[in-house]
């Protein structure tokens, strides 16, 4: 289990592009699925209080509703969980 959650879809563009900048930035997460796992789109909508994907929820317990890799570097960074390199 990781501190960071990702709802989206397979088909959803705005979440690969979410997951690619998370891989590329070195954190790890888990991938919640909407349309396969029972729940998630529940929670995605309780976190957000809306139905846009992805949601991204961290450590902390903010979130970020549709994140650029910008957004999510920035969010890494003020955690404090942003690889050097990255």
């Amino acid at each position: 289990m990781s501190d960071i959650n990702v709802y989206g879809a397979s088909w959803c563009g705005d979440c690969k592009r979410a997951k690619e900048a998370l891989n590329r930035f070195g954190a790890a997460f888990d991938w919640h699925d909407i349309e396969q796992e029972d729940g998630a789109a529940d929670k995605a909508v309780e976190i957000s209080g809306q139905k846009h994907i992805p949601v991204v929820q961290y450590a902390d317990g903010s979130f970020q509703v549709e994140p650029s890799a910008n957004d999510i570097k920035a969010k890494l960074q003020e955690l404090g969980t942003l690889p050097a390199e990255a």
